[in-house]
């Protein structure tokens, strides 16, 4: 079992034991919606690639699920001041995460952890910085790395390999895990702490607004 199940595993038991529904609050997710996607992902790692084309395929679980959940959430965006912003997040995170694997050394054994981690953590947190948001940092950090797989793939063929392109295949499907998760929760305890930063001594109260629950500062 890679780590990505064992991550997607772990936030769905959190989920259920009803840890995160801020988090889900935010994304404009319901505890059920979230578990589905979750359940999604999972057994969809397990269906085999879809060829596309002889150069180009996809994982369900680890490219059309989470893209179809990224989808939602920039649909569901307040602003479209947001909705670009979550664009150029995940524009800022592909070019990160290609200049990464360009200047990582190609032996895998030469680095302290698994590149897959580095490009994950690396994706993350270029997310939460540009993100801004949670749905922001999610949508940055997934998209980030299937745009930087695709760039890299174009690389290749431009350098002559006959290379192919598997979307969310074999390692690329821990990657984007681990990148979406890690974006939001950073996202989430870094903007948890600047609230509590700004609010001070006043508590706020949450109000459920138009199938929403939005958080009203007391005076």
């Amino acid at each position: 079992m890679t780590i990505g199940f064992i991550l997607l595993l772990v936030t769905g038991a959190l989920i259920l034991f009803g840890a995160g529904q801020r988090v889900l609050d935010r994304l404009r997710l319901s505890d059920r919606a979230a578990i589905l996607f979750i359940v999604l992902i999972i057994a969809g790692g397990f269906v085999p690639d879809i060829a596309v084309t002889d150069r180009f395929a996809f994982n369900l679980g680890g490219a059309l699920i989470p893209l179809a959940l990224c989808a939602y959430l920039w649909i569901r965006a307040d602003t479209a001041l947001e909705r670009v912003r979550c664009l150029v997040a995940a524009a800022v995170s592909a070019v990160t995460i290609f200049a990464l694997g360009r200047a990582l050394p190609a032996d895998p054994d030469a680095l302290p952890i698994d590149p897959g981690w580095a490009y994950g953590i690396a994706a993350g947190l270029i997310a939460y910085v540009f993100g801004r948001s949670r749905r922001g940092a999610f949508i940055a950090g997934t998209l980030g790395v299937m745009l930087s797989d695709t760039a890299n793939w174009l690389y290749a063929r431009s350098m002559g390999a006959d290379q192919r392109l598997v979307l969310g295949g074999a390692g690329g499907y821990d990657v984007i895990v681990i990148a979406g998760l890690l974006a939001v929760l950073l996202s989430e305890l870094i903007g948890e702490l600047l609230e509590r930063i700004k609010r001070g001594r006043r508590k706020p109260t949450r109000e459920f607004v138009n199938g929403d629950f939005v958080r009203r500062e007391q005076p």
